[in-house]
């Protein structure tokens, strides 16, 4: 699906329904989490909270083989790798929206993090911010 998102997400009518449909979910009441490579500097870049998750292409690459391989996906590491390289080049130098962090985003590298380290980060990360703002 992400696959297939990166290159339908470039098509100027798509992307701006996707994007006024994204902006109305994010101010419902009470707030909303969102995810996307563009969330923080296109869709809400006056968020209170932003964060940039990343991690090294080998590694997202390997947590992408053991989910698809998990469901009975007959796919190699090889390829995962090189969907992910080049989805990465070809969201980074889109025209419009290239996925990059935005300047206030908190930026976290969950390369050598398990998943309970890299979810407690991030709550700690956002608490932090909220806190902030009383």
């Amino acid at each position: 699906v992400a696959q297939e998102a990166s290159k339908v997400a470039v098509i100027p009518a798509v992307r701006a329904a996707l994007v006024r449909f994204q902006r109305s979910f994010a101010a419902r009441a009470g707030g909303a989490v969102l995810d996307g490579r563009d969330i923080g500097t296109v869709i809400c870049p006056d968020a209170p909270v932003k964060l940039f998750i990343t991690a090294s292409p080998e590694v997202r690459a390997q947590r992408r083989f053991a989910e698809l391989s998990g469901k009975g996906i007959a796919i190699t590491y090889e390829t995962v790798l090189e969907d992910v390289k080049q989805r990465d080049l070809r969201d980074m130098s889109r025209d419009q929206a290239p996925l990059k962090p935005a300047d206030d985003a908190k930026q976290i590298d969950t390369t050598e993090m398990a998943i309970e380290d890299a979810v407690a980060a991030a709550v700690a990360l956002v608490e932090a911010k909220l806190a902030e703002r009383g």
